[in-house]
């Protein structure tokens, strides 16, 4: 574990405690953005997998499992549960007949579409309801900031 200690900086304690309870700030916005989105019975490897297919559109098992750093035959399990709930379909691979080519069915895209049409109503209530528009811009500039954090 790498600890990030620039001695001598006098507002080192001060950053170290805000960098905590940014941690916990966002971690509790995705919890509660999460309870809004009603997909509760997917696992975090689920979801991820679905995110992944809808980016790339399509893949396979292997390549997958590449991109989640895990097993193929632990992917399968994810697949196997993902195809079963509707949400994932798979069709030949068009050269290699071995392995199949999955990608995200109607009903999952719908799905994620009403999901995230959930999350965007709830924070857009509570933006508008708990934050004043000088809050509101502050909270835009803040967004910003946070984007330039994980950029």
């Amino acid at each position: 574990m790498t600890v990030f200690d620039p001695s001598g900086d006098p507002n080192t304690a001060r950053t170290r405690a805000m960098a905590g309870e940014l941690r916990v700030v966002v971690s509790k916005l995705v919890r509660r953005l999460r309870e809004q989105a009603q997909t509760t019975d997917l696992t975090a490897s689920q979801r991820s997998v679905l995110l992944h297919l809808e980016k790339v559109d399509s893949a396979t098992v292997t390549t997958l499992a590449k991109a989640e750093s895990i097993r193929p035959q632990s992917m399968g399990a994810t697949i196997s549960a993902l195809q079963a709930a509707g949400l994932v379909s798979g069709a030949p691979h068009p050269s290699d007949g071995r392995q199949t080519v999955l990608s995200l069915t109607a009903k999952c895209r719908k799905m994620m579409k009403t999901s995230r049409a959930a999350k965007d109503d709830w924070l857009l209530h509570a933006i508008h309801t708990q934050l004043t528009v000088k809050d509101q811009e502050k909270l835009a500039v803040a967004i910003a900031l946070l984007k330039r954090l994980i950029d």
